[in-house]
């Protein structure tokens, strides 16, 4: 009977030993898959704020919670193959990080129980993640980036009074991109501008789409097009070579060169998007029952380096303004 006993206990072991093995999921753990669609300072940015979100919510890594992380270096064969992974792993939830991630990791997941919540995500609507009237599409919700185009045309036509022409690079795979070229050929006549539009397919188009781009433009303008993002660094020493500002969508892309953005904190994006999965991983809601947010909290930030550099003086009220200046470039 001793003998049985023990052989009993020794096998609940065993298969209990198993089964964490295989799930690698202990008692009162969460496992989360964030997914992240490309490699750059804003999309950093949300992660580590998404973690830091869930922390204040009382979600620790190591303590309650496992995070597994995977980007797809801008590749959507890959970032398709990253959702399966984390379902695969049994993920309890998913952080899609970008509207390509969010779009394959919806679709992922439409035959499971597993919610998804993303951020940096432009147009959530166009994207197919929520209905027209801001509700879910299905068991996802998140934040969206959406641009603030009507100031950032402001602020440029502040800094350069006598442009005429913004030149705009994004790629024609990006719903999120196809969305803010729209609403900024829209806007751009009430401050005086015109949109040269460039498509990209891949990131190797960036090069030769650049050169061409800086023959008719007074200016660029970034989007958060996360391919073009990828490849900045490439548009931004062509631009300071013809002494062309570029102009960024948010305070990392102004770090690395780009001469202003009135943008927002990315960090406090990815924060945000972390206390709304707190809410899922509760079990206080459901993703489905959870609106996307916008975050409306937009700040100027500018390079006095790259305005020296380009030969431009920053408006002083812009200046004071400022959240945050920079007199570097990040390499």
């Amino acid at each position: 009977m001793k003998k049985r006993i023990i052989a009993t206990v020794i096998l609940a072991v065993l298969s209990a030993t198993f089964m964490i093995g295989c799930s690698g999921k202990k008692d009162g753990e969460f496992i989360i898959g964030i997914g992240q669609f490309a490699e750059h300072g804003s999309l950093d940015n949300c992660r580590e704020g998404f973690i830091a979100g869930l922390e204040e919510e009382g979600y620790k890594e190591g303590v309650n919670l496992k995070i597994l992380y995977e980007n797809s270096q801008a590749d959507a064969n890959m970032a398709s193959q990253i959702s399966k992974n984390f379902i695969a792993k049994k993920a309890d939830l998913i952080c899609a990080i970008a509207t390509p991630m969010a779009q394959s990791a919806f679709g992922a997941t439409k035959n499971t129980k597993i919610p998804v919540i993303f951020t940096a995500v432009t147009d959530p609507i166009k994207a197919e993640l929520a209905k027209a009237d801001g509700t879910p599409n299905g068991n996802t919700t998140g934040t969206s980036d959406k641009l603030p185009v009507e100031k950032q045309l402001e602020m440029i036509r502040a800094i350069l009074p006598e442009a005429v022409k913004i030149g705009i690079m994004y790629s024609t795979s990006e719903v999120n991109s196809l969305s803010a070229i729209e609403e900024y050929k829209a806007a751009a006549p009430n401050y005086g501008f015109e949109i040269i539009e460039s498509g990209i397919s891949t990131i190797a188009d960036v090069p030769l789409a650049a050169d061409s781009l800086l023959e008719k433009v007074d200016c660029i303008n970034n989007l958060t097009d996360n391919t073009v993002v990828s490849a900045l660094p490439t548009i931004l020493n062509k631009a300071s070579k013809k002494n062309i500002p570029v102009f960024g969508s948010e305070v990392e892309q102004v770090k690395i060169g780009c001469l202003a953005s009135v943008g927002l904190d990315y960090f406090d994006l990815g924060k945000q998007t972390g206390k709304m999965a707190a809410q899922v991983l509760s079990g206080e809601k459901k993703a489905s029952e959870i609106n996307f947010e916008i975050i409306e909290e937009f700040a100027f930030y500018g390079n006095s380096m790259v305005a020296k550099n380009l030969g431009i003086t920053l408006p002083e009220n812009l200046v004071e303004g400022a959240k945050e200046m920079f007199d570097s470039i990040e390499e």
